[in-house]
């Protein structure tokens, strides 16, 4: 006996024991419906057709028919060959969406996993682990940004790369995300200057402790806050908090959204046919994001922005590494392996001895900073391409 069958004897058992109460007035018709669960009218349905055709009057008319909303065997066979061809080892939920989205598929995820976990194409998902409460979001977006790297394959046939990505904590809006071969400060200087530059300054940022983030005496101690990095410099410039997590938990929201990314954005990327770094940014930027934040961001608590504007301040010149250097007899000033010459200015006859700052932009060129004063700018060769006079 199958369920359908089974199901249909309790409910002519539960018909017969309501239909006796009610003949023997211990029941309405309306509190008969109300027991059997439909309307009075159609308790009296039920009477009418029991009295004619005895219990073969109560079974469900549906039985053995064919749903109308049942799917095609073609178009089965073809989600399921789609999925083979071009889609294997995507999850169910981007595998549908997909499917939605290019070739207007109609029927539904639970459906599809279904019949994806039947197939064998797709495991099970397994038994989740005990409950855990997350942190409450910022209410406000710009209240604290997450900037992390996650060392991944992310393009077929090209070895691992870091994925930087910088993500709003109230929304989880992403606002960059790009590929470099090695996460550092170069990596977090260009992050930063894309999301301060279009968007302002946030109240804190939140990251692991990395070496460019943080200085720690001990391995997986506290971080010293008296010996700043150069990331922390720029951000004690510009006054927005930074914030040490000190566990993988502790970042459980961007770690999560990582994992969505190595699912998603590779096949995304395979998918397209790319496979250099240049072309995979750009698809990042101008294609990806803006679906993913489309999909996944959520609103903000609290309406409004906490980002602040920056008018007039270079980010550039704050956004870089700068260190002291100490000119030499011969006018010029060593840095990573470079010999930056400083020529003449009518500031002084020389600056032998003097103490001046080196910055080095993100794009590998450099600046030589007498106080305010700049003495001049060089390519990343160290050759100079500026030299700057006195007002």
């Amino acid at each position: 006996m199958n369920q359908a069958t089974w199901l249909q004897d309790r409910r002519m058992q539960k018909f017969r024991d309501v239909l006796s109460r009610w003949e023997r007035k211990e029941l309405s018709a309306l509190e008969a419906g109300e027991i059997l669960g439909v309307s009075e009218r159609q308790f009296r349905r039920y009477r009418r057709r029991y009295e004619e055709d005895g219990l073969a009057g109560l079974i469900d008319r549906r039985l053995g028919k064919a749903s109308a909303r049942r799917v095609p065997v073609d178009k089965i066979a073809w989600m399921l060959g789609e999925y083979r061809t071009h889609h294997m080892g995507w999850n169910v939920k981007h595998f549908h969406e997909h499917l939605c989205m290019q070739h207007g598929f109609r029927w539904g995820y639970t459906w599809t996993k279904t019949r994806l976990h039947t197939a064998g194409l797709v495991e099970r998902a397994a038994r989740r682990g005990a409950h855990r409460r997350k942190r409450p979001r910022k209410p406000c977006a710009g209240m604290m940004l997450h900037q992390d790297g996650s060392r991944f394959a992310w393009l077929e046939g090209v070895p691992e790369l870091d994925l930087i990505v910088t993500m709003d904590d109230a929304t989880s809006t992403i606002y960059s995300c790009f590929l470099v071969e090695e996460e550092g400060t170069a990596s977090t200087f260009q992050a930063l200057a894309e999301v301060f530059g279009r968007h302002g300054l946030p109240l804190s940022l939140y990251t692991d402790r990395g070496s460019h983030y943080f200085h720690t005496a001990e391995a997986g101690g506290k971080v010293d806050r008296s010996c700043l990095t150069q990331v922390g410099r720029a951000l004690d410039h510009l006054d927005v908090e930074h914030i040490a997590a000190y566990s993988p938990q502790a970042r459980g929201r961007s770690e999560r959204m990582f994992e969505t990314l190595q699912d998603r954005l590779t096949k995304e990327l395979a998918l397209a046919g790319i496979v250099t770094l240049e072309a995979a940014d750009a698809f990042i930027r101008d294609v990806y994001i803006p679906a993913h934040n489309a999909r996944f961001a959520v609103k903000a608590e609290q309406e409004g922005s906490a980002f602040i504007a920056i008018p007039g301040i270079d980010l550039g010149e704050i956004l870089c590494v700068q260190e002291e250097r100490q000119v030499g007899n011969d006018n010029c000033v060593s840095f990573n392996r470079l010999k930056l010459q400083i020529p003449a200015s009518p500031l002084r006859p020389h600056f032998v001895k003097a103490r001046v700052k080196v910055r080095q932009y993100h794009d590998g060129s450099h600046a030589i900073f007498h106080g305010q004063r700049c003495l001049g700018r060089y390519d990343h060769k160290g050759a100079i391409t500026e030299a700057r006079k006195a007002a």
